[in-house]
């Protein structure tokens, strides 16, 4: 699943190249038809994103929600003056990567022909965008967004005032795995696997140990932590988490496992310590962590 800092680019690409412009709205495969139309022809007003929740509003005061889920993945493709990612999701969940802003086509005379099970499709003057395979795609209004943003936890990527001291009281208070709480979007919103275990790691806190015999001093770094990895990822789309030390091609950056300490190394030394990474299932998901480091 697509973790937070891909959504915030997603948000940043459609402010680039759709806020301000009518938009035809259309629904290809037919399951947002009704939808689409309470959305045609009305201008994009702003695009924002909380967690790995979208938010596209329009000028009437109707939101486009999307939830990408597990499969769900945005394509974009338009003339010389709409420059971005060429897609943005699914099936790129480790490390995400799109292609470099300014290479979508060549030419340009109109959005192609819907391929395969289109949800949605967008339509500017200057480009277009489809998506498929998301979790949730719905047409709102401002109450129903904000009962959906009431439901989530801070954002590191908006970093509001208040949202440390905030997260800080939601993890300290639970009893629950720290590791399960970081995946808990209405505790933090945004994190995913690979976040999450790869700032535990950095912090140096075993998984299992219950929120609420976390020290707010740790659950403070814990958060600046995340905001400081997050924020990478959304300048480089990738999740990278290592120093260049460990990388061996620079400046190109890290290959591979050379990008995380522990994320999908189980059975590799630690790179701190040379004890083996584990693997473990935690909330019917994969765990990765060093028992040396962080026990």
């Amino acid at each position: 699943m697509p973790e937070g800092h891909s959504i915030h680019r997603l948000a940043r690409q459609f402010q680039d190249v759709f806020v301000g412009r009518r938009l035809r709205v259309s629904s290809p495969q037919g399951r947002f038809a009704s939808g689409a139309a309470l959305l045609d022809d009305h201008v994009l007003a702003e695009s924002t994103a909380h967690g790995k929740q979208l938010f596209l509003r329009f000028e009437h005061a109707l939101i486009l929600h999307v939830h990408l889920g597990l499969y769900g993945a945005w394509s974009f493709g338009g003339d010389h003056t709409f420059q971005g990612a060429s897609s943005i999701g699914a099936p790129r969940r480790i490390g995400e990567r799109e292609l470099p802003a300014g290479t979508i086509v060549a030419t340009y005379s109109g959005p192609p022909d819907p391929v395969g099970a289109v949800r949605v499709r967008l339509v500017s003057d200057h480009g277009w965008a489809d998506l498929r395979g998301a979790t949730t795609c719905a047409a709102i209004s401002e109450a129903e967004a904000a009962t959906v943003l009431g439901r989530l936890g801070p954002d590191p990527l908006r970093n509001m005032p208040g949202d440390r001291e905030e997260f800080v009281r939601r993890v300290t208070r639970r009893r629950t795995a720290v590791a399960l709480l970081l995946m808990d979007q209405s505790v933090l919103a945004g994190v995913g696997n690979i976040y999450r275990a790869e700032v535990l790691f950095r912090q140096g806190i075993d998984p299992w140990l219950p929120g609420e015999s976390l020290s707010a001093e740790s659950a403070g770094l814990l958060w600046d932590d995340t905001v400081e990895l997050m924020s990478d990822g959304v300048r480089s789309g990738r999740i990278v988490t290592t120093p260049a030390t460990f990388w061996s091609e620079r400046p190109e950056g890290a290959r591979g496992e050379e990008a995380h300490y522990v994320y999908k190394r189980q059975g590799l030394p630690c790179r701190r310590c040379g004890t083996t990474v584990g693997l473990a299932e935690i909330g019917a998901r994969k765990l990765y962590w060093c028992p040396g480091c962080q026990s």
